[in-house]
């Protein structure tokens, strides 16, 4: 692999996710929108702590908040700030304390209120209030099912939505006061308030409150920051979609064969692909699987680097992002781990496993290519 295409293909990266970081969105959007002051805070998601420390920037530390995120993906906030940490993707224990948590929170504000809801992904998971008679052990084999099922997060969302007592807007039905303002860092396609974090800061047109919802980051704004890092760097941008919504094989097969034959220059795609899971699946997620078949397509070219990682720095029930792989990453027992949704060992074992870290933000995944 070369080495300054591997150094290139994660700075592109890098830029691109460091343009929709939590903290820095919220600062722009509140300033830009000359939002008012809140009365209280709730910030759900996998980026939840970055997005509370730019409302705390712009307002001040003393305002009340509520602040559920992953397990590992807690940051220092003002004592003013409760933080929950629960599991992701499949929610736990701690998800339905910080469903109830939520729940109590919006529903105690007075008739005045202001309440400031930050929402990214994940936030299906890390908090939840199922419906009544539906234990934790059911929903856990629910969610189970879904992410094993090659869903998109459409329909994995409206599934979730009919469990729970706070998905959909049902959360801010509680809410008895006069302004609710959203902003949500987008890890859906289209970017609908509805489906993000399976629509806990939506508001149907019959509530009460006046209702204020802005998109503050997605997977748009961070390929435009990663094209403009490419051409930085005197790279030719060939390619920037977001196409990334169909099966990691099919999508590996019509990237593969692109590639193959692609001009000299960088090709950037955003998305969210999907995986069907067997029984019992190893090590991986859906970014080191699309990168292990990618691998396996683009077998013995040439001058080709390739990074495909998610944006939140965690592929599945994972530490890694994702993978980085060239032509010469592929080896013969290859199928075996893509077969037992194994990617992450493979990749590892082969010096092409892809860690970030949490990166304070979720705008779906990232595709990198460079052709040299």
């Amino acid at each position: 692999m070369s080495e300054i295409a591997r150094q290139q293909a994660q700075e592109i990266w890098w830029h691109g996710v460091n343009a929709v970081r939590g903290t820095e969105a919220v600062k722009r959007a509140l300033l830009s929108e000359q939002v008012a002051r809140p009365d209280h805070i709730i910030a759900v998601g996998k980026a939840a702590c970055a997005m509370a420390a730019g409302a705390f920037e712009v307002f001040g530390g003393d305002i009340p908040a509520l602040v559920v995120t992953k397990y590992d993906h807690a940051e220092p906030l003002p004592p003013s700030a409760r933080i929950i940490e629960a599991a992701h993707p499949v929610p736990d224990e701690n998800s339905l304390i910080a469903g109830h948590a939520l729940l109590a929170a919006v529903r105690d504000l007075p008739e005045e209120a202001h309440l400031l809801v930050l929402v990214s992904g994940g936030a299906s998971a890390l908090a939840e209030l199922p419906e009544d008679g539906l234990s934790l052990a059911a929903l856990q084999t629910e969610n189970t099912r879904l992410l094993s099922q090659g869903l998109d997060i459409h329909a994995m969302n409206a599934r979730r939505k009919e469990l729970s007592q706070i998905k959909g807007g049902k959360l801010l039905a509680n809410f008895n006061g006069a302004l609710v303002t959203t902003l949500a860092i987008s890890d859906v396609e289209g970017d609908a308030l509805s489906v993000i974090g399976s629509g806990i800061g939506d508001a149907p047109e019959f509530y009460r409150f006046s209702f204020d919802p802005f998109i503050v980051a997605s997977n748009g704004i961070a390929r435009a920051a990663a094209a403009e890092k490419a051409t930085g760097l005197g790279l030719n941008v060939l390619s920037d979609k977001e196409t990334l919504y169909a099966d990691v094989f099919e999508l590996a097969e019509e990237i593969g064969h692109y590639l193959r034959d692609a001009p000299s220059g960088v090709h950037i795609w955003g998305g969210e692909p999907t995986v069907v899971l067997p029984p019992d699946p190893g090590q991986g997620g859906r970014n080191q699987a699309l990168a292990l078949a990618l691998a396996r397509e683009v077998s013995g070219v040439v001058g080709l680097t390739v990074l495909v990682a998610g944006t939140d720095g965690t592929d599945g029930p994972t530490d890694a992002a994702g993978g980085i792989i060239t032509g010469a990453t592929w080896r013969e027992d290859g199928d075996r781990y893509l077969r037992q949704a194994d990617s992450g060992r493979f990749l590892e074992q082969h010096g092409a496993l892809f860690t970030s870290g949490p990166t304070g933000t979720n705008v779906m995944d990232l595709v990198i290519a460079i052709r040299d």
